[in-house]
């Protein structure tokens, strides 16, 4: 068990790093703003998932391996960025097809309740394996646990490998809860929004599309 002293450090410097504007927090936000908390929240929890397999990488050493190889780098920052701009794809699509619906709508037609989206389109399961694999194919999050974990661990303490998952659990359960309060606050943001015009649905999906191109430049931009 890590001492206490070593998880308050450790959970300070998380929770301050977690809150810091970054891609997962705007990804968590963008999808709670445009669809619901709900959907915000399966989003987390998938891109938490996905952080047991940085923190099982990290703590096998096998991370470090992988990232030391230009060519393995290069791969998986192409997948994520590729996935990214598939996302993007999808969230400009989709306003094309509510264009569509609501010129051969009757003006009469009432406008779906916010949130609805997550029911006629997406489930919250598809939206949870989308948080996974933004997760996995992200190398920038094995190199922030590679540079992170080593810095709390204290050899007198016992196994290494067995602390650093110790501390990835620890960074996994204060990103879900952070990710939580983010998405609860920004899904009640966009009720509030789309309740006033059914116009901002579509802001809220060029926002997303803006969100998911800007990650897959900045993805592709980070060097070896």
């Amino acid at each position: 068990m890590l001492p206490l002293e070593q998880i308050i450090a450790f959970l300070a410097v998380a929770v301050a790093l977690t809150l810091m504007p970054g891609p997962d927090i705007l990804f968590v936000a963008a999808q709670s703003v445009s669809r619901s908390a709900r959907s915000g929240i399966a989003v987390a929890l998938g891109l938490c998932t996905g952080l047991i397999v940085h923190t099982s990488l990290a703590a096998g050493g096998i991370s470090a391996v992988v990232l030391s190889s230009p060519v393995a780098f290069r791969l998986v920052k192409a997948l994520g960025a590729l996935y990214l701009l598939y996302l993007a794809w999808k969230a400009v699509s989709g306003i094309r097809r509510n264009d569509g619906g609501e010129t051969a709508a009757s003006p009469a037609t009432p406008q779906p309740a916010a949130g609805a989206a997550e029911t006629a389109g997406e489930r919250l399961p598809a939206l949870y394996r989308r948080g996974i694999l933004m997760s996995t194919l992200n190398p920038k999050v094995s190199l922030f646990f590679l540079a992170l974990l080593p810095q709390f661990v204290t050899p007198a303490a016992g196994s290494v490998p067995l602390q650093m998952i110790q501390l990835g659990a620890l960074f996994m359960a204060q990103a879900l809860a952070v990710f939580t309060v983010v998405a609860l606050l920004a899904g009640r943001i966009g009720r509030s929004l789309m309740n006033r015009s059914p116009k901002w649905t579509a802001r809220f999906a060029v926002a997303e599309a803006v969100i998911y191109a800007g990650l897959a430049v900045n993805l592709l931009l980070t060097g070896n």
